[in-house]
């Protein structure tokens, strides 16, 4: 029987278990988006994890959805993130990056920029500005011509990860965000070869993927999907027919992995699972679930025929969480107060647990 502490090979790396820690944003980057030394800190401190994605990364400016998130389109970015991949490294871990266009969810406080999207459709809701939450913005709706230049801004920040340490990257397709814009029924509107039936729908997320392949070689290009999400507003009609579409196209790079969170019914994942012949990240739980991620969720999938399992909320107050999961020990609590607040506190401050003599 398969155990989250088995070891696992995944392209070109061997991992010590079957842990991931899931990307969790932390806005803890400073205004030019570079990574800092108390990133190093907090990366490093979970090494001990199977593999770690990182929090999300914007390929550009236009791409940046919220203040305080780290980049990878400039040098002085890639050379702020190689103190991270560094530590993380000598601490014997393994992480990739994980890359993410925000589309239209985003606001010119924050980018200097009108969002952009598939079509000219808003987002449901709020958006984080550096003045605080606001509505979301109508996104200008990206021409014909454009399209192709934002999937391969993925491929660029692919390239500037790899020369930043990274191990491989993982694109953001899930949660609302510009691919899952464009695969979704209500955020796409489009008429041309990008929307419309589910084959053009797809066609943008194949499209920043091959062009992360042709990047940086398969076995460093995974993705993240959400099926079903309504995060942001979106709504994907013919769930299991989009995505075995999406996952058909996508099987051909033999790609590091599939990342999936259960955003959809049991049911449903159990069948990508069985249609993906590569390896599977599944996370348990969705990102609006009040409950993390547990052993038993974890042990669950493993069961239904997931490789590995990433743990997100669990990892911000369990920096040893590996252990405690093997152990059995008391999974600590997290601030949620400090998710978001930046500095150190609710970041690097949360230690391993304590023994105490008997």
């Amino acid at each position: 029987m398969t155990t989250l502490f088995d070891r696992y090979r995944l392209g070109g790396l061997e991992l010590p278990n079957r842990v991931v820690m899931a990307p969790m944003g932390r806005i803890r980057a400073t205004a030019e988006g570079l990574a800092t030394p108390s990133m190093a800190v907090y990366y490093a401190q979970r090494a001990t994890a199977g593999l770690i994605i990182s929090e999300s990364q914007q390929p550009s400016l236009l791409g940046q959805s919220n203040p305080g998130t780290p980049g990878l389109y400039t040098d002085e970015q890639v050379a702020a993130w190689r103190p991270v991949t560094d530590a993380v490294h000598a601490n014997g871990g393994r992480i990739f990056a994980q890359i993410m266009h925000g589309g239209r969810v985003s606001h010119p406080d924050t980018t200097g920029l009108q969002p952009v999207g598939p079509s000219a459709v808003p987002a449901v809701g709020d958006v984080f500005t550096p003045t605080g939450m606001q509505p979301a913005p109508v996104p200008r709706a990206l021409d014909t011509s454009e399209v192709p230049e934002q999937a391969r801004s993925y491929a660029e920040a692919a390239r500037r990860a790899v020369d930043a340490g990274f191990d491989g990257v993982e694109l953001h397709g899930a949660n609302g965000y510009l691919i899952s814009q464009f695969l979704s029924s209500n955020a796409n509107l489009r008429t041309d070869a990008y929307g419309g039936p589910i084959a053009h729908r797809i066609r943008f997320a194949v499209e920043a993927v091959a062009a992360t392949v042709d990047a940086v070689g398969a076995a460093r290009t995974a993705i993240r999907l959400s099926p079903g999400t309504d995060i942001y507003g979106v709504e994907e009609t013919e769930v299991p027919e989009l995505y075995a579409a999406l996952l058909a196209e996508l099987a051909r790079f033999d790609l590091a992995y599939l990342h999936v969170e259960a955003t959809a019914e049991e049911e449903v994942l159990v069948g990508l699972r069985r249609a993906w012949p590569g390896s599977l990240i599944m996370n348990p739980v969705a990102p609006e679930s009040p409950k993390p991620t547990d052993r038993t969720a974890a042990d669950h999938w493993l069961g239904l025929g997931a490789d590995l399992i990433s743990f997100g909320r669990a990892f911000i107050a369990n920096p040893d969480l590996v252990e405690r999961l093997r152990t059995g020990l008391p999974i600590a609590p997290a601030d949620r107060d400090t998710f978001y607040q930046g500095g150190d506190a609710g970041y690097v401050t949360y230690p391993a647990y304590q023994y105490t003599a008997a």
